[in-house]
């Protein structure tokens, strides 16, 4: 438990620290966001602002969890490990197209298929290594099985192992890619996606731990209701960074940004969130704890779907905070609420997490 406070603590201190250095950094290199011409006007005052302030959030993260493992002694874990190879190597997939858009001028950066390349590659080595490593009790960091709050039924090795090793890295990636756009597209406003991915990888901390109150490995007289997962501490220490690191970088998102993470961050913070999602055997239970994230894509997928099939719009522009900012609300205004929308969603999660484990 020290390993995790230390963690979220140091993540949070090089976070807040970093970040005006790297602001400054980035203004003397001229490297601005470009805005998208076909936007809201008013981001057009948002032209030149630094980006690819996920590096930071990376950083942070990764030099947190170290420090916290090194000042408490604990050894790190293959489950740590490759949540953050997943998060770093989504970043630096990320890092390529924000680089392109600042060093070319223009709002697209890596074309669609170079990067679904860049996150394939990066996903199918992260799926493959997530079936070894197995430990004294012979848990591999991932299983074959699609889980909810735990394992379920659904086992994809059910056509053999070749078989499920296979379906398992469709599943992994589709997860990877969904969850990477998703926090992408919710990075529309100051703050917006830094806040509500706080509030997510701070349910996750709740979850690390209580699996790790509720370990099979050490409580197996619970039956069914233990959880089957390898390193559930790894987890939330993983996450508590997470979170300390996003902390710190929220003070200087937050509206009016002074910097923005870019796709070096989102793209890093979903692979994130789907990793832990997949060690920590809730992949569906994660779609009700960054429900905010899900009805931005939605809407998204909704608006795409409904002009090809009719050539109206359902919004205004999608993806959804977009709909309400050309509807004349405020900017700081739909970032609070989307927060608060997001902090039920993760109430929610959690709330289906504990009930299960309870009614056994």
């Amino acid at each position: 438990m020290k390993a995790l406070l230390l963690s979220g603590g140091l993540a949070m201190l090089l976070s807040l620290l970093g970040t005006p250095l790297f602001i400054r950094f980035l203004v003397r290199r001229q490297y601005g966001q470009f805005i998208r011409q076909d936007g809201p006007t008013a981001h057009f005052t948002k032209r030149g602002t630094p980006t690819m302030g996920g590096v930071v959030i990376i950083l942070a993260t990764l030099l947190g969890w170290a420090g916290g493992l090194l000042l408490t002694g604990t050894p790190p874990t293959a489950s740590a490990g490759l949540v953050l190879f997943l998060m770093t190597g989504l970043g630096i997939v990320g890092f390529l197209d924000d680089f392109i858009k600042i060093s070319r001028q223009r709002s697209l950066g890596l074309s669609p298929l170079a990067k679904v390349v860049g996150q394939g590659l990066v996903g199918i080595l992260f799926a493959a290594a997530a079936l070894r490593f197995p430990n004294a009790h012979g848990l591999t960091p991932a299983s074959t099985n699609v889980s909810f709050i735990r394992d379920t039924r659904v086992d994809l090795a059910f056509a053999g192992v070749g078989m499920g090793l296979v379906l398992f890295i469709v599943w992994a990636n589709f997860l990877i890619t969904a969850w990477s756009n998703a926090v992408n597209l919710t990075d529309g406003l100051d703050g917006l996606a830094t806040g509500a991915s706080l509030f997510v990888f701070g349910a996750y901390v709740m979850v690390g731990v209580w699996q790790n109150n509720q370990t099979c490995q050490h409580l197996a007289t619970l039956g069914p209701r233990c959880y089957e997962t390898r390193d559930p501490l790894a987890m939330a220490a993983v996450a508590a960074a997470l979170t300390g690191a996003l902390f710190g970088f929220l003070w200087w998102n937050a509206s009016p940004a002074k910097i923005f993470m870019g796709d070096t961050g989102s793209l890093a913070l979903g692979g994130a969130l789907a990793g832990i999602s997949i060690l920590t055997r809730t992949e569906i239970l994660a779609a009700v704890i960054g429900g905010l994230f899900v009805v931005e894509v939605l809407s998204d997928v909704i608006q795409i779907g409904f002009f090809k099939m009719t050539r109206r719009r359902v919004f205004r522009m999608a993806p959804l905070h977009h709909h309400f900012e050309l509807g004349g609300w405020g900017e700081v205004t739909i970032v609070i609420r989307f927060w608060i929308i997001a902090g039920l969603f993760v109430m929610f999660g959690v709330g289906i997490f504990y009930a299960e484990w309870v009614t056994g």
